[in-house]
């Protein structure tokens, strides 16, 4: 990372102590400024001291000497409520940011592609820094995904940052001007957070900050999208790309029924088959294919290079990753569908599914998803949403009270292995947080990948043994 020239000499407070604000701490001591850092857990203060990061009570400070609070974007400044450090720097009128944002202080003349969305950002950011880089462009990826963005290298007038952003790092990035920004999708999330869905919209509407005269990609699949498409399209200050992945979308992207069209110029051209490229199936990574096919039109890339590295892309860990085919039963981990929504979209993509789900509920439970519930050949269900999740399926799909996910994959392989159904996938795709029962979603899919590695281990040794010949 560039240094941080602005913050030499000068006092900052750092609070949360993750990864984000280990590498905000690092970096802004590595450009001369004083550190006052704290967390509420003990082990990462622990740590913090063993990596020569001064730890202070951010509570019993003198506000009037930092020069902002760096606030890891998981604690609450405002809803449901502040935490005690965001209230005081607030009353003392202390600037509170976030990692990104001293990123694009430290290197205003860098490119910037701002992604956000309920669902598909992870996805959309990955593939978008796989296509610039299949064209040769340099370009660093991060913020909610990958490296902490005070990680990232510093980047000239000719490199271009591509960074997932979350709807809590949004409010805290004042600076943010992308060139291409995108909004994929906007679904009931975090209003807790945010003090209900018009709060919810208020932050991911943040990625079109200060972005005049340059470009927005905006999804028109659900109506809180449409609604600012419109707004934004009223303003006339910039242009406004619709896209979908459903149906077409007039002087946008689009996906239908799988092909994926440029229609922003006449005539409409047909750019690649989405279907052939196995890690964009279905209709929202579809929608995510539209999005960046937008923007790296927007930064100058042609259609075959795109379609090159569409093509090319090999995928992201726990969104309908393929981990084994095992007995001729593929095994999917998309341990990144945390809520009904997201889950929706693995669901709608199989025909005949043994699903596992549950953890920590999100509002709604999965009421939504009955359309896709003739689909669910068993449930089997785990966490604290398994009693939820039962009533809600009972009399409409077969289910088991699993309990953890090792008793699921378990009971899912005896299943999937007595019946033999023609075309059943094994699908992880649980509609829920994971904090219940794992760290976080990486945690959860990489356990579930230990197991099924394990499964197919198991039945691979038994394809292979010698069988045993009978006495004569």
């Amino acid at each position: 990372m560039a240094e941080l020239s602005s913050y030499s000499g000068r006092m900052v407070a750092v609070l949360g102590l993750a990864k984000s604000g280990l590498a905000a701490a690092h970096a802004l001591i590595r450009s001369g400024a004083t550190v006052w850092a704290w967390d509420d857990d003990q082990a990462k203060r622990r740590d913090a001291e063993l990596s020569n990061i001064a730890i202070t009570d951010l509570t019993a400070i003198d506000w009037s000497k930092p020069a902002a609070l760096v606030l890891s974007p998981g604690i609450p400044h405002t809803f449901p409520k502040p935490h005690p450090v965001a209230a005081l720097a607030k009353e003392h009128r202390c600037p509170i940011i976030g990692d990104i944002e001293l990123l694009l202080q430290s290197c205003p003349e860098a490119r910037v592609v701002a992604i956000t969305g309920t669902n598909g950002k992870s996805t959309t950011t990955a593939l978008t820094g796989h296509v610039l880089r299949q064209a040769g462009r340099r370009v660093e990826v991060g913020g909610n995904i990958g490296r902490p963005a005070a990680e990232l290298p510093a980047l000239g007038a000719e490199g271009i940052y591509v960074l997932e952003m979350s709807s809590y790092q949004l409010e805290i990035t004042p600076s943010l001007s992308a060139e291409v920004a995108i909004l994929l999708n906007i679904t009931p999330d975090h209003l807790g957070r945010h003090g209900g869905m018009e709060g919810y919209i208020a932050a991911k509407q943040r990625v079109f900050a200060q972005q005049s005269g340059k470009t927005a990609v905006i999804g028109v699949d659900d109506e809180p999208s449409r609604a600012l498409y419109t707004q934004l399209v009223a303003l006339g200050d910039r242009r406004v790309i619709p896209i979908s992945g459903t149906h077409p979308a007039p002087g946008g992207v689009y996906g239908l029924a799988g092909e994926l069209f440029d229609g922003m110029e006449d005539p409409v051209a047909k750019i690649i088959d989405l279907r052939t490229v196995r890690t964009l199936t279905g209709e929202h990574n579809w929608q995510n294919a539209a999005a960046v096919y937008a923007a790296c039109r927007a930064l100058g890339l042609g259609r075959d290079e795109i379609a090159a590295g569409l093509a090319s892309y090999p995928g992201l860990a726990h969104r309908q990753e393929l981990i084994a085919v095992i007995d001729g039963v593929p095994w999917i981990n998309d341990s990144k569908a945390t809520n009904a929504d997201a889950a929706a979209k693995a669901l709608a993509c199989y025909g005949s599914i043994l699903w596992i789900a549950g953890g920590q509920p999100k509002e709604g439970g999965i009421a939504s998803l009955e359309p896709y519930f003739p689909r669910i050949r068993h449930a089997f269900l785990i966490g604290e949403a398994m009693q939820s999740f039962a009533a809600t399926l009972s009399g409409k799909a077969p289910l088991t009270l699993s309990g953890d996910l090792d008793t699921a994959v378990t009971q899912a392989q005896a299943l999937a292995r007595r019946d033999r159904h023609q075309g059943v996938v094994v699908l992880l795709s649980p509609a829920c947080a994971s904090f219940d029962q794992f760290e976080n979603f990486e945690h959860r899919g990489e356990h579930f990948r230990e197991l099924v590695q394990a499964l197919a281990h198991r039945a691979k040794e038994n394809t292979q043994a010698p069988a045993r010949r009978t006495a004569p």
